[in-house]
């Protein structure tokens, strides 16, 4: 019999669940969303994984058998006059009838001719000051073949030591600030160069669907990144989902905003020679690369935003045990907009610094800003910035969403334990 004085439990149907129990229902529901959009993503990679030997650029007569690229040493420096070439018309539309060159002298350090002292023509944009002694160059050697003499010819500088330094770097800085955490990060930037290059480029170059194959490995370079750098957790499953959701968005808007602005991805010299060593299909392959760079310049950004936005939450709600998933959702979001103005700079920024070679070269010509604004070149960058930028300022809400509902659904308990998340991805 009970007491007087203590409430009548109710029954079990009408309990309402604790912590736990909402904890483990918004874990299957995740695991049950998650789950099948990373299986398609995996058996997708699998389908669509390009089959080659190895030697595509040798049957396509792209790569000279037998080409040696090695490094040397200079030791002097020559300059001379040369005869001129179309390429060194004065902006006045006239060619001069000779131009300075620099020959680059040089003791080759590494290879079979290691030790041999050869001469070699630089870039026509370098003098005897970019070139001084003791730098550090890569040349390309053809051996003799066929009656055809022996050459060699200026390939680049040789910059691996500084890249090598500077790369180090970057890992010490990041393991020291943020920890075994920042060091598992660049583990999975390791793994996610690997998934495109070994993956995303062969597959375009075979012809495979360049959406296909951005979305697959936005999802599998996600996936091993979030979990490897945050761990496996709801909060880090909220902002995978955020993420992949996300990138559905941008693939969107990147194909429609290509259909209506007629974009084919051709829009300089390089990319109408990429189409032509891409055979018969090299115009659809081109349109093809520009959605795929479209899905893969918002991985970072998205990846970015959603963790952040996941991550806000869970401290709203670890501060606050007894907020609402509403009132979560508000502060959540209050963050999320001052989080889109920041990024949505950032995107434009970045786009402008990487095309301000064509900037000046626009500003030069002298043409009108709609006439630059609306050429090819700029159209593409646009389209990729706006899908971008669209598909990210949606994903906050979304993701903000989620994560109000699941971190509501946690036990404050499993808050405090979840905490420390950081900001290093």
């Amino acid at each position: 019999m009970t007491a007087p004085d203590e409430p009548t439990p109710l029954p079990p149907t009408r309990r309402r669940p604790d912590g736990a129990t909402g904890a483990t229902r918004a874990t299957l529901i995740l695991g049950l969303v998650l789950a099948p959009l990373l299986l398609a993503a995996v058996v997708g990679m699998l389908l669509t994984w390009p089959q080659d030997d190895g030697a595509t650029g040798q049957r396509a007569g792209l790569v000279d058998v037998g080409v040696e690229h090695v490094t040397a040493t200079v030791t002097g420096t020559r300059a001379q006059q040369c005869e001129s070439t179309v390429e060194d018309r004065l902006p006045d539309g006239s060619q001069p009838d000779q131009v300075p060159c620099l020959k680059v002298l040089a003791t080759v350090t590494s290879g079979a001719e290691s030790g041999r002292d050869i001469e070699v023509w630089a870039t026509p944009t370098l003098t005897a000051s970019d070139v001084p002694d003791g730098t550090r160059i890569v040349v390309q050697h053809y051996p003799a073949a066929d009656g055809a003499p022996e050459t060699w010819a200026w390939s680049d500088f040789a910059r691996g030591v500084p890249l090598a330094t500077l790369a180090l770097a970057f890992v010490v800085v990041t393991a020291l600030v943020a920890g075994w955490r920042g060091v598992r990060a660049i583990v999975g930037l390791l793994l996610a160069f690997v998934v495109l290059w070994q993956y995303v480029l062969p597959g375009l170059i075979a012809g495979e669907n360049a959406m296909v194959l951005a979305l697959c490995a936005s999802a599998v370079i996600m996936a091993v990144v979030l979990y490897l750098a945050h761990g496996f957790s709801l909060r880090t499953s909220t902002a995978l989902l955020g993420t992949l959701t996300g990138l559905l968005l941008v693939g969107a808007l990147g194909a429609l905003g290509a259909d209506a602005a007629h974009l084919s991805g051709a829009t300089t010299e390089e990319d109408y020679r990429l189409a032509g060593l891409l055979g018969d299909n090299g115009a659809a392959a081109l349109r093809g690369v520009f959605l795929c760079g479209v899905v893969l310049a918002g991985l970072g950004v998205l990846n970015d935003v959603t963790i952040t936005q996941a991550s806000a939450v869970w401290e709203l709600r670890a501060v606050d045990p007894r907020a609402t998933w509403q009132g979560l959702f508000t502060g959540g979001m209050r963050i999320g907009r001052d989080h889109i103005a920041s990024t949505i700079y950032t995107i434009a920024f970045a786009y402008a610094g990487a095309s301000l070679p064509v900037l000046l070269l626009l500003q030069i010509y002298g043409l009108p800003l709609g006439q630059t604004l609306t050429s090819g070149q700029f159209a593409q960058e646009i389209v990729r910035t706006l899908a971008g930028a669209i598909g990210l300022i949606l994903a906050i809400p979304f993701t903000t969403a989620i994560a109000a509902v699941v971190a509501h659904a946690q036990a404050p308990a499993d808050l405090r334990r979840s905490s420390g998340h950081s900001h290093v991805h």
